[in-house]
């Protein structure tokens, strides 16, 4: 089971319309756009009430109740892309170079959605490996995605990135994680 922030625990069976294959792509994709700082077409992956979280604890229970590394919603992506944008971050000034591996990619189940049809929850283990003139930095952890198709196109209704030691002292975590 995993958790939700929105109704029960308890998933559905995984619905058959999303191809294993299709998934990975996207997740790949996802994952290279990030990396090559592809602001734009990150950003055009995510669905209208997306949902972006890295909890600042190792059990990720509830944003609403706990503190959050990142709680943003769809508003919030797309201010936090405009910022980085504008080339003037300095904690990513240069920028980080990035590279990220996604390993153990799991089908978990369904998830209704507001639209009344369901998403599918996907878990994913990751590395990242970030290189800055201070020195490298890896980060790891487990991913939780809700795709949803839209459309016709597979979109990220939500992200959970749960750091492995996200309730110890985070540096600088200023790039898409």
């Amino acid at each position: 089971m995993t958790t939700s922030l929105h109704g029960s625990d308890v998933l559905e069976a995984a619905p058959e319309e999303f191809d294993r294959f299709a998934v990975e792509q996207f997740l790949y994709r996802e994952a290279r756009y990030a990396d090559e700082n592809n602001y734009d077409a990150w950003e055009s992956l995510w669905t209208d009430d997306a949902l972006y979280w890295v909890p600042a604890d190792s059990g990720g229970s509830d944003p609403t109740r706990q503190m959050s590394i990142i709680y943003d919603n769809r508003s919030r992506i797309s201010t936090r892309l405009k910022q980085v944008r504008t080339g003037r971050r300095y904690a990513q000034a240069p920028p980080s170079h990035l590279r990220r591996l996604i390993s153990n990619i799991e089908f978990l189940g369904g998830r209704p959605n507001p639209e009344g049809s369901l998403d599918l929850e996907v878990g994913a283990n990751f590395l990242v490996v970030e290189s800055r003139p201070r020195g490298n930095h890896i980060w790891g952890g487990r991913v939780t995605y809700r795709l949803r198709l839209v459309d016709g196109e597979m979109r990220l209704a939500y992200k959970k990135v749960q750091l492995v030691d996200a309730d110890q002292p985070v540096p600088s975590l200023s790039f898409l994680i």
